[in-house]
C-alpha cells in the first residue's frame, strides 16, 4: 500500500518533503513515513497476529513461557519487598497530590533503591530486573501515587535506557546506562505542538556541523514526561538529506544541561498532578556525533520499537489500579447499608462490584502473560503488547467511573475533604482523573486501533499487493489476483470448522472449556469478516476505522478471555485452593465478555458509521453553529490566566534540579 522500502528502516525517498520545506504533508507521505518505520517481518511466533487469522494457537500461551529463573525471581521478591517498604512509609501521596510535585526526598529514595535502574543489566549498575518483576513494581509505585509509576515509566520504558538497549553501541551503553541506573533520570521527547500521531510533520531538525563532528538541534518539543527535571534527553529530529547525508528522523542522546535547551512551561494536568511534564525547545543544541543513536532516518523506527515494549508498562499502572479499585469497592459495599443490606448486596450495586473483580482479574492475567512472553523472548509481542495497553487503559478507567458511582457522593469527594470531614480519606475521585490519561498516553485508544488493525490485515494486505495498489498496471494486478486467489482457496476452508466445534476440547480447564471453544470459533469468524471486509473495500478498508476498531476490540476480548483461562489454570496447578477461586472470577470474566463479543460482531456491519461521517463534516462545515447559541465561548481570556494562575510556573528556564 505504500512506495516505501520497508528493508531500508528509514522513510521513503520522498517522505518527509513538505515537512521539510514548510508545506502541507499529503496523506500518501504520511502513510509512507509510518509505514517504512514499521516492521513488516514476523521472525518469532505471534498469538496476536495468529488470533485475527482465525488461528487459535492456545499451545503458543499455554501453559505460560516462564522467562526468568529461580534467582531471578527471589532477586525481584527482594527488590519488591524494599519498594513496597519505602512505599507505606516514605510517600505521601496526599502530599504529591496537593503540591503538585514528587518530593526532592522521595527521589533519593528511589535512587537509593536501585528503582531507576530495574530494567537495566547488572553489567550496567542496574538491577536486572524481568519484565514481570518490573511491572509489579510499576503497579506498586502507582499504588502510592499514580505520578510515581509514569515517572519510573518514562524514564526506564522509553527514556535513554530503552533506545539504547535497542540501538545503542556498546559504548554509548557504557557510557550512560550506568547513570541512568544511578543517578540521572531520562526523558523521550518525540511530540511536537503540531504533531502527535503523524511523524511525517516533524518539524524539529538536526542540521551536520560543516566539520561532521556534531549536529545542531532546533526546534520544540511538547509535552515531554520527565522533561522539567531530566538530566539525559531522548530527542527526535529530522537530518535534512543531501551532503552525504541520508537524512531522515533520527535518534539522539542530549544532555539536558547542554547550552541552547530552555524548558518554556511545566504543564498542569487533569491528573497526575506530581508529574514533572513539559515544553522544551532547541536553539541550536550543539550534539556530537557520537550521541546519534543508529543510523540516519532510522530514528522513527527505534521510536516506535521503543514504544512496542515500552507499553507493558502502562497495562501494569492499569492492573494495579484495578486491584485497588476493587479493594476500595469490597470494603464500601459490605460496609455500607441501606435498606436494612450492605449495598453490595442489592443487584444494581452487586452487578458492578463483580465487574470490577473480574476485570482485575482478566488485567492481571494479561499483564502476566504478556510479561512472560516479553521476558521468554521467543515470541514476537508487538500485538500482544499494544492490546495490553489499549484495553487495560480502557477497561481500568471503566472500572474506577463504576468505583465512584459505587461510593456515591464519597466517591467524588475529594480525599482531603473526606478526611477534613472525620471520614476515611480514599482518592476514588482522584484515580479517575489519573487513570483518564491512559486512553491517550503514548498512542490514544483510537491510533493503538488502527496500529493493531495494521497489523491485524497485514496477511491480506501481502497478498493483495498489486491488487489494491492505486498505480498499479492492469499486468500486475492480474497477478496479483493469481496470487491472492492461491492464497485464499487454501485458507478460507480452515476458517469453516475447528476445534470449538468438539466438546471438551480444551477438558482440562474444566468449566472453563466451553469459553476457550468460544475463542477458537469466534477467531475465525473474526477472520472471515475480516475477509469480507477486504473483499468489499479492497484499499478503502484503511479508511474504514469504525470497523477496524471492532475488529481490534473483538481481538482485545478474546485474548483477555484467553489470558484469564490460562491464568486461572496456571494458578489452580500451583495452589488448588486460590484455583478454584481463580475459576470463578476468569469464567465470571468470560461471561460478561462474551457478551461484548457478540455486541461488537452485531456492529460490525449494523452501525451508524456512514451517518455519523456525515454528520462530522456537517459540523465541521458549520451547519449546526446555531446549536451552540446561549453559551459563553470556552476560552478563558489571557490576563485571568496570568492573575489567577496556581499551576506549575509558567516562567522560562522552569528546570527542576533533583538535589
Amino acid at each position: 500500500m505504500t512506495a516505501a522500502d520497508p528493508a531500508r528502516g528509514g522513510e521513503p525517498p520522498d517522505a518527509g518533503r513538505a515537512a521539510r520545506t514548510g508545506g502541507e504533508v499529503t496523506e500518501r507521505e504520511a502513510r509512507q513515513v509510518a509505514e517504512a518505520a514499521r516492521e513488516t517481518a514476523w521472525r518469532r511466533p505471534s498469538f496476536g497476529k495468529e488470533l485475527f487469522l482465525g488461528r487459535f494457537r492456545l499451545d503458543l500461551v499455554h501453559p505460560f513461557p516462564q522467562g526468568g529463573d529461580e534467582e531471578s525471581r527471589g532477586k525481584g521478591a527482594e527488590f519488591l519487598r524494599r519498594l513496597r517498604k519505602f512505599c507505606e512509609t516514605e510517600v505521601d501521596g496526599e502530599r504529591i497530590e496537593r503540591e503538585s510535585r514528587i518530593p526532592d526526598e522521595v527521589f533519593r529514595g528511589l535512587k537509593e533503591l536501585g528503582a531507576l535502574g530495574m530494567k537495566i543489566d547488572e553489567s550496567y549498575g542496574g538491577l536486572g530486573l524481568s519484565q514481570v518483576d518490573y511491572n509489579r513494581a510499576l503497579m506498586l509505585a502507582a499504588s502510592a501515587h499514580p505520578s510515581l509509576g509514569a515517572l519510573l515509566s518514562a524514564h526506564q520504558s522509553i527514556g535513554v535506557p530503552e533506545p539504547l538497549k535497542l540501538a545503542g553501541t556498546e559504548e554509548q551503553k557504557q557510557k550512560y546506562l550506568p547513570r541512568c541506573a544511578r543517578t540521572d533520570i531520562s526523558a523521550f521527547l518525540l511530540t511536537e505542538p503540531d504533531v502527535g500521531s503523524d511523524p511525517a510533520r516533524l518539524s524539529a531538525t538536526a542540521t551536520p556541523t560543516d566539520d561532521g563532528k556534531a549536529y545542531l538541534i532546533d526546534g520544540v518539543k511538547l509535552w515531554t514526561t520527565n522533561g522539567v527535571i531530566a538530566d539525559l534527553l531522548v530527542v527526535m529530529a529530522r537530518v535534512p538529506r543531501g551532503d552525504g547525508h541520508r537524512g531522515g528522523i533520527t535518534t539522539f542522546v542530549v544532555e539536558a544541561d547542554s547550552p541552547g535547551i530552555t524548558v518554556e512551561n511545566r504543564n498542569a494536568f487533569m491528573g497526575l498532578r506530581g508529574i514533572e511534564n513539559g515544553v522544551t525547545r532547541f536553539d541550536q543544541v550543539r550534539v556530537p556525533v557520537e550521541n546519534r543513536i543508529g543510523e540516519e532516518g532510522h530514528g522513527l523506527r527505534i521510536a516506535l520499537t521503543t514504544l512496542n515494549t515500552g507499553r507493558l508498562a502502562l497495562p501494569a499502572m492499569c492492573a494495579g489500579a484495578a486491584k485497588w479499585c476493587l479493594k476500595v469497592a469490597r470494603e464500601w459495599s459490605a460496609e455500607r447499608v441501606q435498606w436494612g443490606r450492605p449495598v453490595g448486596e442489592h443487584e444494581a450495586v452487586s452487578s458492578k462490584v463483580a465487574y470490577i473483580a473480574a476485570t482485575a482479574f482478566a488485567l492481571e492475567a494479561v499483564l502476566d502473560l504478556s510479561g512472560e512472553l516479553a521476558d521468554a523472548g521467543s515470541h514476537d509481542i508487538r500485538i500482544e503488547a499494544a492490546l495490553a495497553k489499549l484495553y487495560g487503559s480502557e477497561m481500568a478507567w471503566r472500572v474506577a467511573d463504576e468505583l465512584v458511582q459505587i461510593r456515591g457522593g464519597r466517591g467524588y469527594e475529594t480525599a482531603a475533604s473526606l478526611a477534613a470531614r472525620g471520614e476515611r480519606g480514599v482518592p476514588a475521585e482522584q484515580m479517575l482523573r489519573d487513570l483518564r490519561i491512559n486512553r491517550i498516553f503514548e498512542g490514544s485508544s483510537e491510533i493503538m486501533r488502527l496500529l493493531i488493525a495494521r497489523e491485524a490485515v497485514d496477511a491480506h494486505l501481502a497478498v493483495a499487493g498489486d491488487l489494491i495498489e492505486p498505480e498499479a498496471d492492469l499486468r500486475r494486478k492480474a497477478r496479483a489476483a493469481t496470487k491472492a486467489g492461491g492464497f485464499y482457496a487454501k485458507w478460507l476452508p480452515g476458517l469453516v470448522v475447528g476445534a470449538g466445534q468438539v466438546p471438551r476440547w480444551y477438558a482440562e480447564f474444566g468449566p472453563l472449556d466451553t469459553h476457550l471453544r468460544f475463542v477458537e470459533r469466534a477467531s475465525r469468524r473474526l477472520a472471515r469478516q475480516t475477509f469480507y471486509a477486504m473483499s468489499r473495500w479492497q484499499a478503502k478498508l484503511e479508511r474504514k476505522q469504525g470497523f477496524l476498531g471492532r475488529v481490534v476490540d473483538i481481538g482485545a476480548e478474546l485474548f483477555a478471555m484467553s489470558a484469564s483461562c490460562v491464568q486461572a489454570e496456571r494458578i489452580r496447578a500451583g495452589d488448588a485452593e486460590r484455583g478454584g477461586t481463580a475459576y470463578e472470577l476468569a469464567d465470571a470474566f468470560c461471561q460478561q465478555a462474551r457478551l461484548r463479543v457478540n455486541e461488537l460482531f452485531d456492529r460490525l456491519w449494523t452501525n451508524t458509521d456512514g451517518n455519523d461521517s456525515r454528520l462530522a463534516r456537517n459540523v465541521l462545515a458549520g451547519r449546526y453553529t446555531w446549536l451552540e447559541d446561549g453559551v459563553l465561548d470556552p476560552s478563558i481570556p489571557g490576563p485571568w490566566i496570568a492573575e489567577h494562575h496556581t499551576g506549575p510556573s509558567t516562567k522560562p528556564n522552569v528546570h527542576r534540579k533533583i538535589t
